[in-house]
């Protein structure tokens, strides 16, 4: 064959090809299917390079195998070649390949890579030639196509190789166009979303017409409080007036808006009255801006509505609350002002009581004053983000007990219910706010429970947060001004609530302020009107602090401590006679106790059972009961000790009472110190005493008098529960503790069989020591019946 032949030949090779690659590609770019497209592009490189079997792999954008396409195989073949074991292996190795790829067997290229083996359908004993190139967009890697087993047992050549690359370069102009419509699609559906769920409405108008092209959400809210049933938006549009804010009205066609579309103009926040015939109408912000064409034409127009019945709204609540401040002052402006004028006037004889009555008159109403002021105040901290907050750890169970103290000190007449879980942690709070927070709840769920209801406050762990709830029985609130019940001036009224409520409406809005200063939050809920309703906040929750080698605390802890949860805090005062009551819990507050107070002996019983007070104190006459009756009672339900505070005197009736089981018995009128001293005196002998030496066991050294533990030389820091554990065991040393009297001594309950946190306080003890539970040294466990510690060097009798 000449060379002029052998030129031609390969002239034609190369015209064949050229036309067989035009002809694959034409039909390719017939179809506008993503899938369909990319199907064709694998069937055609399959195809013209005669190879078998063909693979496309497609990756997401986190660089998985997402889609999975394949030509020349029954589905049959494809399904058992993509779910093969180990196929995410050999899909990771081969998408790696940066580059073209041609081996001459695949079979013994995947061995050598230490692959698993995969089901080829080939006959036994051929080898499968493999051709690989990766599909690129902008030097990015997005799949892959793999062929495999040449036609005739032939190997791939470099014709073949370039094949490939064209048709890779197709594969990732197709992801490419598709990727880019994915991505312009899913912009048009937020800016489309973004627009439908604006809370401004949102009408788009024909440049030509001025009729309306598309409503989103609002817009059709906003129409549809003026439109009629069975009224089209179009219709409403062709009855509405708007009426301007220099008071001149038009129709949509004399508005102005209609020569601002002509003319391509814009429309700036106009304040417009929509109306239609019937006399409803809605106040809105109007501003409308044309959107131009390349060539600068106004294609369209676009007219934004913002509702202004909110604003309208908080206008006349801001009216109502300046009207509701003036009368709120006014009131006890007038009774002070009467009360003085009274007081000053020389020619009216006033008896020691009366002019008592109007000192008291002028103090509470002068309180009221300072309240609202303080609300004020707060409010304006609130909104400048100037609201100081002092926060340190304090037990929640104080926080309630001082916000029960003021709520029954005031003029409500609901029972409180505190029930408060055992082992709630402290929280990190300003103790005056959250108080506050307390007392505002406490006093808006009064004012909208009848004077039988019971009032609840109850609290539990969430995670980093105590959320604290107060749930009444009262009136309960709709589903639609839930949402609102925190906004400042407004107050919770209406046609299905008393009308006669009392207060300026900033109440929540205050509490809202100050739990947010917290980092909480706070929330209503209610199944509806007469079902009651409760309000939630959460504070955080504070650090436990460690316990190692420190001082050991008084026994009775002061404020500066905030100690408050320590045993021996929580007193029990019940006293009918209020300002009895006060002094006498105001004593225990500045102590340092716990104040759990009431003046009904009946739920003095509750709070014994509920509270778990470690003292209480009686008054001896009691309505309708004898203090020494209600006493009786008492012990037998609990063991603690009993103060009788009392104005008789009499050394028989002291005597009774210390011989039926009285602490102590105190005549009225006692100082502070002596009450404080008593209380002390009789709690120190419950206490059991704790051994005077130290207890030494190799390396562990506890000295009770310092409250220190410490292990070879070096302190312990432990919890205050775990030092109360350990102290128990190391008192108790060389006897064996049973699980019973370890929960009553260390957790102060009786009959419980959740042996799980004593089991988690062992552990942190034993891991804290370096103490192995196979093979202890310090504490060790008796199957099914408790712990011990070995005696210390102390307790061993000497020979």
């Amino acid at each position: 064959m000449g060379r002029e032949d052998k030129l031609a030949r390969e002239v034609e090779v190369l015209r064949n090809r050229l036309s067989r690659l035009t002809e694959a590609s034409l039909r390719i770019t017939e179809s506008l299917d993503f899938d369909e497209v990319l199907q064709g592009v694998l069937d055609s490189a399959r195809s013209l390079t005669h190879a078998r079997y063909g693979v496309m792999t497609l990756h997401a954008d986190n660089g998985q195998v997402q889609d999975f396409l394949s030509s020349g195989m029954t589905s049959e073949e494809s399904r058992r070649l993509w779910d093969m074991p180990g196929s995410w292996r050999l899909y990771e190795y081969l998408g790696s390949i940066s580059r073209l790829l041609r081996v001459s067997d695949l079979i013994d290229h995947v061995k050598s890579a230490g692959l698993p083996e995969f089901p080829v359908p080939v006959e036994a004993g051929l080898s499968v030639s493999f051709l690989a190139s990766p599909v690129l967009q902008q030097g990015e890697r997005v799949g892959n196509i793999y062929l495999a087993g040449k036609e005739h047992g032939e190997e791939f050549t470099q014709e073949d190789e370039e094949t490939l690359v064209i048709f890779a370069s197709q594969a990732a102009m197709v992801v490419s166009n598709a990727r880019r419509y994915r991505d312009e699609r899913q912009a048009r559906a937020d800016l489309e979303t973004l627009i439908d769920t604006s809370p401004v409405g949102v009408v788009v108008l024909d440049v030509r017409t001025g009729a309306p092209v598309s409503f989103n959400r609002e817009a059709r809210r906003i129409v549809d409080t003026l439109r009629k049933p069975n009224q089209s938006p179009e219709d409403v549009l062709r009855v509405l007036t708007f009426r301007r804010e220099d008071g001149r009205e038009t129709s949509l066609q004399e508005f102005p808006l209609a020569q601002a579309l002509t003319a391509g103009e814009t429309v700036r926040a106009e304040e417009i009255v929509m109306r239609v015939p019937d006399g409803r109408s809605v106040t809105t912000l109007v501003n409308a801006t044309p959107i131009r064409s390349e060539e600068g034409e106004a294609a369209s127009f676009v007219v934004t509505l913002q509702d202004m019945t909110d604003i309208e709204d908080l206008e006349r609540l801001r009216a109502e609350f300046l009207a509701t401040v003036s009368h709120e002052l006014r009131t006890p402006l007038t009774s002070i002002k009467g009360s003085i004028a009274t007081l000053l006037d020389t020619s009216v004889a006033l008896n020691p009581v009366e002019i008592l009555q109007f000192h008291r008159i002028i103090d509470s109403q002068t309180d009221r004053i300072r309240e609202l002021i303080s609300d004020l105040l707060d409010v304006a901290r609130i909104d400048s983000g100037t609201l100081s907050i002092s926060t340190e750890p304090t037990v929640m169970a104080i926080l309630a007990e001082e916000a029960r103290n003021v709520f029954l000190s005031g003029e409500f007449r609901q029972r409180l219910h505190v029930d408060l879980p055992q082992g709630l942690p402290p929280v990190m709070v300003d103790r005056l706010r959250i108080v506050q927070v307390f007392s505002n709840l406490l006093a808006n769920a009064s004012r909208h429970s009848g004077e039988s209801s019971v009032i609840h406050v109850t609290a539990v762990r969430e995670g980093l947060y105590v959320a604290v709830s107060v749930t009444d029985e009262g009136m309960g609130v709709s589903p639609e001004r839930l949402p609102h019940l925190f906004r400042r001036f407004t107050r919770i009224d209406g046609d299905d609530w008393r009308n006669d409520l009392e207060g300026t409406g900033l109440g929540l809005a205050v509490c809202k302020g100050i739990v947010e200063a917290h980092g909480g939050r706070i929330w209503a809920e209610s199944d509806g009107p007469g079902l009651g309703a409760r309000f939630t906040f959460t504070v955080p929750v504070a650090e436990e602090p460690a316990i190692g080698a420190v001082a050991r605390p008084a026994l009775i802890p002061t404020r500066s401590s905030r100690e408050m949860v320590e045993e021996q805090g929580r007193i029990l005062l019940v006293e009918d006679d209020p300002q009895a009551l006060r002094y006498a819990r105001d004593i225990l507050a500045k102590s340092g106790y716990i104040p759990v107070v009431t003046a009904d002996p009946e739920e003095a019983l509750v709070l014994l059972a509920d509270e778990k007070p470690h003292l209480a104190l009686l008054d001896l006459v009691l309505p309708g009961i004898d203090g020494l009756d209600l006493m009786k009672e008492m012990l037998d339900r609990a063991d603690l000790p009993i103060i009788f505070l009392s104005a008789y005197g009499r050394d028989d009736v002291v005597a009774k009472a210390l011989e039926m089981g009285a602490a102590d018995y105190i005549v009225k009128p006692f100082s502070s110190t002596e009450l404080v001293a008593r209380i002390r005196a009789a709690l120190r002998s419950r206490v059991a005493s704790e051994p005077s030496e130290p207890f030494l066991l190799g390396d562990l050294a506890i000295d009770y008098s310092e409250r220190s533990v410490t292990l070879d030389g070096s302190p312990v820091k432990l919890t205050s529960i775990e030092y109360r554990m350990l102290v128990e065991l190391s008192a108790n040393a060389g006897r064996v503790l049973t699980y019973e009297q370890l929960l009553q001594r260390v957790w102060g309950v009786d009959g419980a069989r959740d042996l799980r946190p004593m089991r988690t306080v062992v552990s942190s003890i034993r891991r804290k020591l370096g103490d192995d539970a196979d093979n202890p040294v310090y504490v060790f466990t008796e199957p099914r019946i408790g712990y011990r510690m070995a005696r210390s060097k102390a307790q061993v009798p000497s020979d």
